[in-house]
Parts: C-alpha cells; structure tokens; sequence
C-alpha cells in the first residue's frame, strides 16, 4: 500500500525539503500534542503545536509553541507589533486555514499569515509539526520549516 501524503507532505517535496513522517491512531479521540508526543514516544520539547489568532483589528496570525508550553497573548501580541492578539473560535479555525482542530499545520494554509515560531525551535535538530490531518505529523529541521512559512521567532510561552 502507498503511503498516503497530506499536503504538507507534497508542499515539503515541493519545495525540496527532507522530513520524516509519522501516523498515530486517534480513535479514542486524544488528539492533543502532548497525547500524540506520549502515543509516538516522542519528546514533547521537540514537538509543536500550531495556534491561529487574530489580532484586534482582525489579521490572522500563526504562533508555533511546543505542545506542553501555553501561548502568552501579550507576548504574542508584542512579537507581530499588535495591541492584543486573541484566540480564533474553533469554528474559525476551517474557513481561515482549511484545516481542522487537530490537524492544523504551519505548512500549507489556505494564504500563508504571518508566523511566529517559539525561539526554543532554534535550539532543537528537528521540530515536529503536525502533517496537516489529524494522524499525521512531520519532523523538519527548523531552519527550513522557518523558510518554508517565512516565519521569525520570539519569546512565545507563559514562564
């Protein structure tokens, strides 16, 4: 059987970069990082969940943050030089980026929105990522995934 390949998957053949590609079963519906980094004996430091927000006037954002770590808004805020930065609706989530809770990636959304990636990315080899759908996930070095989403980095996390 051929391995099936998200979008992620073709968009980083695409664009010539090297990953590896894993699948967990989510049947009993844990789909959290931290649950998906438990299931694949993976270290939660090295895998990263995506979070879409809006700013107060509405432009989207992507922030990239470990999966055990929680999204400080203020500093979030400061590293797209916005006043505030919520949260977008779960019900948002689909029509702004194509993807849904759980499968969200920073690879291949409907337009690329600015991103902002943890700055801990830049001291680990690799960053998994989720492949795009629920049950996939992607590890890509950081400097490429960086280039990829054209994406910086910043002080993200609540301390």
């Amino acid at each position: 059987m051929a391995e099936t390949k998200t979008n992620v998957m073709r968009m980083l053949d695409k664009a010539g970069i090297a990953y590896h590609s894993y699948t967990y079963d989510h049947e009993d519906g844990k789909i959290d990082g931290v649950s998906v980094a438990t299931k694949l004996g993976q270290n939660p430091d090295q895998v990263y969940k995506t979070l879409v927000t809006k700013s107060g006037s509405g432009q989207p954002y992507v922030f990239v943050i470990p999966v055990a770590a929680e999204l400080d808004l203020k500093k979030a805020a400061k590293a797209v030089g916005e006043k505030s930065i919520a949260m977008i609706h779960v019900d948002e989530i689909n029509k702004l980026t194509g993807y849904i809770r759980g499968g969200c990636s920073p690879v291949g959304m409907k337009k690329l929105f600015p991103t902002v990636f943890d700055q801990r990315v830049l001291d680990i080899p690799t960053v998994i990522v989720s492949g795009g759908k629920i049950g996939f996930q992607v590890e890509v070095a950081p400097d490429a995934l960086l280039k990829l989403v054209r994406g910086k980095t910043a002080d993200l996390t609540v301390e």
